[in-house]
């Protein structure tokens, strides 16, 4: 299985070299093409991606707007995803449901909520091939059952808006914005994840460049982590 960072600027109008598009990831397997997020840079490009299948995590501009003009093939998401992007022009729009696994050609797919908008509710995804797993969350507070969904996971995929200042707030009762990336990375010291990359980069990072990668290497090792920033164009085999 490869994963090829298409994309991995966050929300922001900064934007750098390295990270340039909005963050989306190719999953490759078995030649199957599976996208991760299509953001609003990928408004004109997705059909050129060719993918086979696209997996959104939320319904935010930077994560799903890229649909406006319809999609090339089947689109999954949650039910409450679906209700954000009502009426957009997908064809074959799949509903997936909270931890219950699916089958996209060959691959497990599973969702589990995660705490970062009451507007745009998001899921990250554990996907895996029955040899490796990793799990993908570029935008969140706070992983529910976390335990269960890192269970056993050696590469977390996760945020990085910012590195160790947090970006969290309160509406109503909920918790909305940005774990930074020191606190992702104790979760990974936690259930014993040994290696994490942050994507959807923020101001912060895409301005610090290098400063920021020796940053977040500093804060892996203190937590017996493997961790780096990704890039656009970034591969990795799992």
């Amino acid at each position: 299985m490869r994963l090829t960072f298409l994309g991995t600027r966050g929300n922001t109008d900064v934007r750098s070299e390295r990270h340039y598009m909005h963050s989306s990831l190719l999953v490759t397997h078995g030649g199957a093409r599976i996208v991760l997020d299509c953001g609003l840079d990928w408004l004109e490009q997705v059909r050129e991606l060719a993918p086979d299948a696209i997996v959104i995590t939320h319904g935010h501009p930077d994560h799903a707007w890229g649909l406006k003009l319809g999609a090339p093939c089947p689109v999954y998401a949650s039910a409450q995803t679906w209700r954000v992007l009502q009426g957009y022009p997908v064809d074959e729009q799949v509903t997936l449901a909270p931890k219950e696994p699916r089958e996209i050609l060959g691959l497990r797919v599973t969702p589990f909520p995660l705490d970062h908008s009451t507007l745009a509710p998001a899921v990250g995804y554990r996907i895996g091939d029955g040899r490796v797993t990793f799990f993908y969350s570029p935008d969140l507070v706070y992983i529910r059952d976390r335990a269960e969904a890192l269970a056993g996971v050696p590469l977390y995929v996760g945020d990085g808006a910012t590195i160790s200042r947090g970006m969290v707030r309160k509406r109503g009762a909920f918790l909305i914005g940005h774990a930074p990336i020191r606190t992702q990375l104790a979760w990974c010291q936690k259930e014993g994840v040994p290696r994490a990359m942050f994507t959807h980069c923020g101001s912060e990072i895409i301005r610090l460049g290098d400063e920021a990668e020796t940053a977040v290497a500093a804060l892996a090792d203190a937590r017996g982590v493997q961790a780096a920033i990704a890039y656009d164009g970034l591969e990795l085999e799992l």
